[in-house]
């Protein structure tokens, strides 16, 4: 089965947040990591995986994404703590 995924990038702890949403999540973050998309992230050097889920479809993905980044602050940074109170980069957890 095929996932689609929505993620929270940080600069580092309790630092500057994206979410964002993709088909393929080892691939999107070293997009982010190697700075290859300029925009947001490579400005502010957010390329940190500090959460993830995955979703049957990418029309749930997306409408995740869109929850997210309505959300306060405070509000992703408990999502975070939850699941990595360590803030610890996921991106070599996954399989990628």
């Amino acid at each position: 089965m095929k996932y689609f995924y929505v993620y929270i990038l940080a600069s580092k702890r309790n630092g500057t947040l994206y979410a964002g949403s993709t088909d393929d999540l080892g691939k999107r973050v070293w997009e982010h990591k190697e700075k290859i998309i300029k925009g947001f992230t490579s400005k502010y050097g957010v390329d940190r995986l500090v959460w993830f889920e995955a979703h049957e479809t990418r029309q749930d993905a997306y409408a995740r994404e869109r929850q997210i980044k309505e959300w306060k602050r405070v509000w992703k940074l408990e999502l975070i703590e939850k699941a990595n109170p360590d803030w610890n980069d996921l991106y070599e957890t996954i399989n990628h």
